[in-house]
């Protein structure tokens, strides 16, 4: 005799450059969450190349959804929707899960979850077994944004933007800072691999201290580059971890002073910047989102699919994606 029916929400992801779906339970228990990174492919460039990464989506998103399906052992047949990552992100990448996503939920008749891919990560922490019930003060620090946000409910709509970025996002400083010390893509990752071999105090580098909760990061950046053309290249090999270390030490120090300036009882953190290791260390007290669901995962957007609205079988032929933030 077969079990009863375990109802799930196919999540599909393709904002940048990982191809990725998910399916996870109403719950919130996750039965499968598979991603494909295109970093390999990237890193000659120093970076993600548009056109690149949304050939790569077209060509692995029916396998990576295939697997997702099979390591859930859940037919499309049982599943309740599909949600689906609409912005924001590299529009071109977007499309291709998105038109993914139309067709499998007009053929079998489902409906479709537009999902905005910052209440995705935010939405990471609403997952088991760590599901915080807000609210709470979120840091969500990412490649492409950097945002803080009264989480006073599970809905998009029920989240406030108390401060951003006015310009690089947090992640966008990792990876740049990189560049410049001459490290490879993904950024974020090597600067806080190197740094665990520096001192953090080698360098005095600048803390954007503007109005409000907002961030600033470009100083920070420009600071950096007059250090490395102030060496030669045997200066730049001897001193990279110490810039790597006091760089590193910058950024998470207006990170830390942000969040917590913005108060609140309880705080959080997601998105890809919420895995470096010197910011989890230097916020001990704070709700993280577990290390594989900070970068991007569609876990977790499928879990935002359980609390945003479901467009019926029929009515979403015509959605769009976008590419920044409306």
């Amino acid at each position: 005799m077969e079990g009863p029916r375990v109802a799930g929400i196919l999540g599909i992801e393709t904002s940048c450059d990982e191809t990725a779906a998910a399916v996870v339970t109403h719950r919130g228990e996750i039965l499968s969450n598979v991603v494909s990174s295109q970093a390999d492919l990237h890193r000659q460039f120093g970076g993600v190349v548009p056109e690149l990464a949304s050939r790569r989506h077209l060509e692995l998103i029916s396998p990576v959804i295939r697997e997702a399906l099979d390591e859930a052992a859940t037919p499309l047949g049982d599943l309740d929707a599909i949600a689906v990552t609409t912005g924001p992100g590299l529009i071109g990448a977007l499309l291709v899960g998105l038109s993914a996503a139309k067709g499998l939920a007009w053929g079998r008749g489902l409906p479709l979850v537009p999902v905005n891919h910052l209440h995705g990560h935010v939405a990471s922490l609403f997952l088991e077994p760590h599901d915080l019930e807000p609210p709470f003060t979120c840091l969500l620090a990412s490649g492409g944004h950097t945002l803080l946000l009264d989480v006073r409910g599970r809905r998009w709509e029920e989240m406030e933007v108390l401060g951003t970025t006015l310009d690089d996002a947090a992640g966008e400083a990792f990876d740049k800072g990189a560049r410049l010390l001459g490290l490879p893509y993904p950024g974020g990752a090597e600067v806080d691999r190197l740094a665990k071999e520096g001192d953090p105090a080698a360098y005095a580098f600048p803390v954007a201290r503007v109005p409000g909760l907002d961030f600033s990061f470009s100083g920070l950046k420009t600071a950096l580059l007059y250090a490395v053309r102030g060496l030669s290249p045997a200066e730049l090999d001897e001193r990279r971890a110490d810039l790597a270390a006091s760089y590193q030490r910058a950024i998470v120090r207006a990170l830390v002073e942000r969040i917590e300036a913005a108060g609140g009882e309880r705080l959080a953190i997601v998105g890809g910047v919420a895995a470096n290791s010197e910011l989890r260390a230097s916020l001990p007290e704070a709700h993280a989102a577990p290390l594989r669901l900070c970068t991007d995962n569609a876990a977790m957007i499928a879990s935002a699919g359980r609390y945003s609205a479901h467009v019926p079988a029929g009515e979403y032929l015509a959605l769009d994606a976008f590419a920044s933030a409306p």
